[in-house]
């Protein structure tokens, strides 16, 4: 299917079905690929950041995680059919990678939660083949073994939990060392899958009140966040919709 331009970047306009059977295309071909999940937070800071820019513009896969993102869309009449939520990606390619003996690797978050992902993920898909697991705490003089680890593991998918536009630029930077044929940036989703960040219920969820909902659980981290990048995210669309006109 034909991609659209959504905020300078090139997005896949393709339904979670379509876009599991397009991993399971990547992963077969073999070859390094990476894909990214495109939020309001990660088109404000497109905006600022011609290297998360041209990182995002180099990936083989970008899917739309963020409700106002598909709105935003239909809007500036580059419609794309619906969310493609990174966490619930993430749980589906559990499931694809335990069903065709895709060796997975667990890269991020602290040691006790990558654990917990993979004693869940384990549990819920016993032929499941997880091929390495390791924090994502590491300086600058480590980063080289981690990307040895992870190319020595054999893995068919590697999935990455630390922000953005670290995980980004991580990917990207190394995705011909690493040679996984399907590299993931997953952010928070280790903290949801193991139960440590609590989701919204999928009516909020739908919505597109997610972020609400994060609001409420953490009013002093996140008011500053929200306050300022959903402000941004909202003239930037009104911008791009402006130059279509």
């Amino acid at each position: 299917m034909p991609r659209v331009a959504l905020f300078g970047v090139s997005v896949d306009p393709l339904t979670m079905e379509d876009t599991v059977r397009a991993v399971h295309a990547l992963v077969r071909c073999g070859e390094p690929h990476q894909h990214v999940c495109l939020n309001a937070a990660k088109v404000v800071e497109l905006e600022r950041s011609p290297e998360l820019a041209a990182a995002i513009s180099a990936c083989d896969l970008v899917s739309v995680d963020g409700q106002a993102v598909v709105w935003a869309s239909a809007l500036l009449g580059q419609r794309v059919p619906e969310r493609v939520a990174g966490v619930d990606l993430f749980e589906r390619l559990l499931a694809e990678a335990a069903a065709h003996g895709f060796g997975i690797y667990l890269l991020g978050a602290r040691q006790d939660v990558v654990e917990a992902v993979r004693a869940r993920a384990e549990h819920a898909h016993p032929s499941l083949r997880v091929v390495g697991t390791r924090s994502g705490y590491w300086d600058d003089s480590e980063e080289s073994d981690v990307v040895a680890e992870v190319a020595a593991s054999g893995a068919d998918m590697l999935f990455l939990a630390i922000p953005s536009p670290r995980k980004e630029l991580f990917l990207g930077g190394y995705g011909s060392v690493l040679g996984v044929p399907f590299r993931m940036g997953v952010g928070g989703s280790f903290d949801v899958y193991a139960g440590v960040t609590k989701r919204a219920p999928r009516w909020m969820q739908r919505a597109g009140l997610e972020w609400f909902y994060r609001l409420l659980q953490e009013p002093r981290r996140m008011l500053k966040r929200y306050l300022v990048g959903n402000s941004a995210f909202v003239l930037l669309t009104l911008k791009h919709l402006g130059k279509g006109r």
